[in-house]
């Protein structure tokens, strides 16, 4: 298996872009721009590219390893093809939920790319539930969560929350790369578990990632997990050249915090704030109820940004409406 390795900060060449350009994705209209494109770097050539298509040129900045094999390539064809439509609809969410995940990803000194693991776990959802009982948009399972700081109770459940789960992800992710050194044995390890990556990793007597797929030591899921992210990745960073063209831009998920009372319906509060019921639900996802009980003191909540002072008028009118009864 032919394998190509770049390097943090480094730009992608052709062949991790989109597997099979040729500088003939470049158009030429003469012998002369033919002269000049051929003069050009490989990264220029995309650069170019890309810049003619989107008037950007910066995209093709990656602070993971970055490997281009078969492995990868496949999942670049899947995703453009049979899985087109759902990845069209992650570039969107992307638009959304990337700003936090990289944000507090470059707060904790950890490789901002790592975010695209996201899109492979749960495709930015917070109610995703895998098989084995994994949730949210990080994919925990209860004891791993609880292990990082994550409560879950009969009304709560902070795996589901996109903010608190990656901070719990963080603090995982940095753990396991203390341990296993490579972000593609992090990644590994995130999927399949560090005790059962340890184990393989004893008995094969490698720590190589690709030595390990290639002995067959990993279960196909893990063997399949570090290329989609790579592929998932690559295509992020270039969709139109990918054939992902006019995806439809999410505003990015912006909010305040308050402390919202027990009793608190996330419904009335929505309606009084004037924004969807929904768009309320999915800001407070770990909120299993929709509410939050009576049996507890309160809890902090998000709101849309700039909505501060309206909330607090919905809880005083709230707490006068329960004076009166």
């Amino acid at each position: 298996m032919k394998t190509f390795r770049l390097f943090p900060t480094l730009a992608l060449s052709s062949f991790l872009l989109l597997g099979s350009l040729s500088l003939a994705a470049v158009p030429s209209q003469n012998m002369a721009l033919d002269a000049k494109l051929n003069s050009l770097t490989l990264k220029q050539k995309l650069q170019l590219l890309e810049k003619k298509q989107t008037h950007q040129s910066d995209h093709f900045i990656f602070d993971l390893p970055v490997t281009y094999n078969k492995k990868v390539g496949s999942w670049i064809t899947y995703f453009q093809s049979k899985g087109k439509n759902f990845f069209r609809d992650w570039l969107s969410k992307s638009t959304k939920y990337m700003p936090l995940l990289q944000s507090e990803l470059r707060k904790a000194g950890l490789p901002t790319d790592l975010a695209y693991m996201v899109m492979i776990e749960s495709g930015f959802s917070s109610t995703a539930v895998s098989t084995a009982s994994a949730v949210g948009p990080w994919q925990f399972i209860e004891s791993t969560g609880k292990n990082y700081g994550l409560k879950k109770n009969w009304w709560l459940d902070e795996r589901r929350d996109i903010k608190k789960s990656t901070l719990a992800a963080i603090r995982y992710l940095s753990d396991l790369r203390a341990e296993f050194g490579s972000w593609y044995l992090v990644a590994a390890s995130y999927n399949m578990g560090e005790n059962g990556l340890r184990k393989q990793i004893k008995r094969y007597g490698t720590n190589d990632y690709w030595q390990l797929v290639k002995l067959g030591a990993l279960p196909q899921e893990t063997q399949d997990y570090v290329p989609k992210i790579l592929a998932a990745l690559m295509i992020a960073k270039a969709p139109n050249l990918y054939g992902f063209r006019n995806i439809e831009s999410q505003f990015p998920l912006q909010y305040e915090v308050i402390w919202a009372p027990a009793g608190t319906d996330l419904e009335q509060l929505a309606d009084y704030l004037s924004i969807t019921r929904k768009a309320m639900k999915d800001m407070n996802s770990e909120l299993l109820l929709g509410y939050i009980p009576k049996q507890v003191a309160g809890h902090h909540i998000r709101i849309p940004l700039g909505s501060l002072g309206i909330a607090k008028q919905f809880f005083h009118d709230q707490n006068k409406k329960l004076a009166l009864d």
